[in-house]
């Protein structure tokens, strides 16, 4: 067994291991005797630590000191050099900062008469950082909200999504609270979790509706308009102004909103009142130059009229406009608008079918528009009213004498086409100032082919005239949208009518030909105005040939004390008037004939104005506009062509004061109202007679244009 191979070198091995120990031992702790890992024969040490590896690990220590130092002295600087800092804006934390409404300015009539002001009211808000986290409770408590306001949770919903962006503001839930609704969240504040009651200011309509489209209503800043207005220092649940002297001098009415705070938990929940630290400012006062008094009576007559018009068989007569102004400085004394809306719709909780007719294109048409201002943006044709400007513009260009006479018949033909006398008895020679005061059509027919007939290079006379006096031209009014209406022209159907828009008929149709200068000469056909445009036409007429730019606003300013004026802030003073060009002997002519219309025994308003003690001079005039009607149901229940009653004119003639009331110029309109001289003539004349204080005797209408 102990013989063999193996056997001796086992034994040489134990030996060899023994000396091995010792000879280990004999050279010192170089190497150890106590190895981890057996040896490696490739490798003669191969533990040793080499510098390399000593670099290593001096750069890993380096860095970890620097990281020490560098987390140390952040620390040192958040506790030691910022630590009061911190501390003062985690108290803030508790403080939540909230906008105090500053209440609108009022806007004032031309004698200081208050038209619009604010009422205190209560409203409720919802803080939506406050609600619940949990989703179902959170559903809960909006659920339980908008039962006690009486609104769709989803309407609820909607409001706190679009004001996402800023949670710590409050959403204004209901303007013009009830008392139950503000006793019944009183009693259960611990289910309404975020609900607050707040103070706020309601806008108050004195006069109800009384220009209402002048004035405008206000509402809550919609997230278009704050994307506009965000800059000017506007914040979500804003209220500002959204139509009319509301929306055009917002800047001036909404004031400067203050600011206080309220101390809450972590919660949210209040502890504490509110702490006022910047007071809002009231907004200014906005003066009209409206006479409300005026504003009152014209809107009355207004509505006569339309009944007048309804009992002389015109069943479709359903609106109108007025508009009186000086016409020394364009100072608009009564803007009337028929039919109208009370403004006080936008501050209350309104039901959909109350804000239908404003905001609802299918009803509003069924209500005939009462949001439109008609006496800005209502388009017509203008009818006989317009023949002064023909009158002028004939004169001006030579193609009649003032008292030379054309025929005056019941028809007017040229080229085999027939055009028809309003009179069909007419049968006589007349001068210009006869043929205004009859308003004889085929008078007019003959003047306007005398346009037609002008060589090319003599341009567009008639309507080069009607330009100056502001037809088809916004008339620059500081309130309101108003419309430009339509002057019709050589160039305008060429580019209204082509191969695109009228592909049968383009060719044809987009050729001036006789009849379009005819038609247009008695005020017919394509021509489109607005009654503002009419009545500063008048306006130049009566102040002898200037053109005067419309305006409501007289200034902006700060209320007195009780023992002084207001201050003035600023003034919006008129433009100066700008002449056109008339002659003034041509001028003389056509007010001659405007006069005799109102005075002698064949003028189409003598009826109305013959016996009023204040000389009066005026037009009337009947335009055939196509109308389309729908009933209830949306069914078309007339389409053809309805007569606008029209009658423009001022008072007194001469332009001198009378019983130290100035100029006035008023022009009516009666939508589908049938005869001038039958429904807009009586209308006017109610509106000299609240002006001048006199009324007139028993007037007598009598078959006009």
């Amino acid at each position: 067994m102990g013989s063999g191979p193996l056997a001796g070198r086992g034994h040489r091995a134990r030996g060899g291991g023994r000396r091995g120990a010792g000879a280990d031992q004999a050279r010192g702790g170089a190497r150890g005797s106590d190895r981890f890992l057996p040896p490696d024969p490739r490798v003669e040490e191969p533990f040793r630590v080499s510098p390399q590896l000593v670099l290593r690990i001096a750069v890993i220590g380096g860095v970890a000191v620097v990281a020490f130092l560098v987390l140390f002295l952040r620390l040192w600087s958040l506790q030691v050099l910022s630590g009061s800092q911190y501390l003062t804006k985690a108290q803030d934390n508790q403080l939540r900062t909230v906008r105090v409404e500053a209440p609108r300015g009022p806007i004032l009539d031309r004698n200081g008469r208050v038209l619009v002001t604010n009422h205190p009211g209560t409203s409720i808000q919802l803080w939506p950082a406050d609600l619940p986290r949990n989703p179902a409770q959170r559903r809960d408590v909006l659920r339980r909200l908008a039962a006690v306001v009486e609104l769709p949770v989803a309407s609820v919903e909607r409001s706190i999504a679009r004001a996402a962006a800023d949670p710590l503001t409050p959403i204004t839930i209901e303007e013009a609270a009830r008392d139950d609704q503000v006793a019944f969240l009183y009693e259960n504040q611990s289910r309404f979790p975020g609900v607050r009651i707040g103070q706020t200011y309601l806008r108050y309509y004195n006069s109800q509706s009384l220009a209402a489209q002048v004035l405008g209503y206000v509402g809550q800043i919609s997230p278009g308009q704050l994307d506009r207005l965000g800059k000017d220092g506007y914040s979500p649940g804003d209220v500002v102004g959204q139509a009319g002297v509301e929306g055009a001098f917002d800047e001036y009415l909404r004031g400067t909103p203050g600011n206080a705070e309220l101390r809450v938990d972590s919660l949210g929940r209040p502890r504490g009142d509110f702490s006022l630290q910047a007071q809002p400012q009231a907004g200014m006062a906005v003066r009209l130059t409206l006479d409300i008094g005026l504003q009152r009576v014209a809107e009355q007559a207004l509505q006569a009229g339309i009944r007048r018009a309804r009992e002389k068989k015109n069943w479709y007569a359903n609106g109108g406009a007025i508009v009186a102004l000086d016409p020394r400085d364009g100072a608009i004394l009564a803007l009337a608008s028929a039919p109208t809306f009370k403004p006080s719709i936008y501050t209350r909780r309104s039901t959909a079918e109350e804000l239908a007719p404003l905001v609802d294109a299918r009803v509003a048409e069924q209500a005939n528009y009462p949001g439109i201002n008609r006496a800005t943006a209502g388009l017509y044709a203008a009818g006989s009213v317009f023949k002064p400007i023909t009158a002028l513009a004939a004169l001006q260009e030579h193609l009649v004498q003032p008292f030379a006479t054309l025929p005056c018949t019941a028809k007017y033909t040229v080229k085999g086409q027939t055009f028809k006398n309003w009179d069909i008895y007419a049968n006589t020679p007349m001068t210009l100032p006869a043929a205004l005061a009859a308003s004889c059509d085929t008078y007019f027919y003959e003047l306007g082919y005398r346009f037609y007939g002008l060589p090319q290079e003599r341009g567009q006379p008639l309507q080069e005239w009607a330009s100056r006096f502001g037809i088809g031209q916004k008339t620059g009014l500081d309130v309101g949208l108003e419309s430009q209406g339509l002057l019709p022209t050589i160039e305008w159907r060429q580019k209204t009518y082509t191969r695109a828009s009228d592909p049968c008929c383009w060719e044809i149709d987009r050729l001036w030909k006789p009849g379009d200068s005819i038609q247009l000469a008695i005020g017919q056909k394509d021509l489109l105005v607005t009654p503002l445009q009419m009545a500063l036409t008048y306006a130049a007429l009566a102040n002898g040939g200037k053109r005067v730019t419309p305006h409501l606003v007289t200034d902006v300013e700060r209320a007195g004390g009780s023992r002084t004026d207001p201050v003035i802030e600023r003034n919006f003073p008129a433009a100066v008037p700008e002449p056109i060009g008339i002659d003034a002997s041509a001028l003389g002519v056509v007010r001659d004939g405007l006069y005799l219309a109102t005075h002698i025994d064949y003028g189409t308003s003598s009826g109305i104005f013959g016996k009023y003690r204040v000389p009066i001079a005026g037009k009337t005039g009947t335009a055939e506009k196509m109308v389309t009607l729908r009933g209830p149901d949306g069914k078309i229940v007339y389409s053809g062509l309805l007569d606008q009653a029209w009658w423009c004119g001022w008072g007194p003639f001469d332009g001198a004061p009378y019983r130290g009331k100035g100029p006035i110029v008023v022009c009516a309109l009666i939508e589908n109202g049938g005869h001038g001289g039958d429904a807009a003539a009586p209308v006017a004349l109610k509106v000299f007679e609240q002006w001048f204080g006199v009324k007139a005797p028993a007037a007598a209408t009598k078959p006009s244009d």
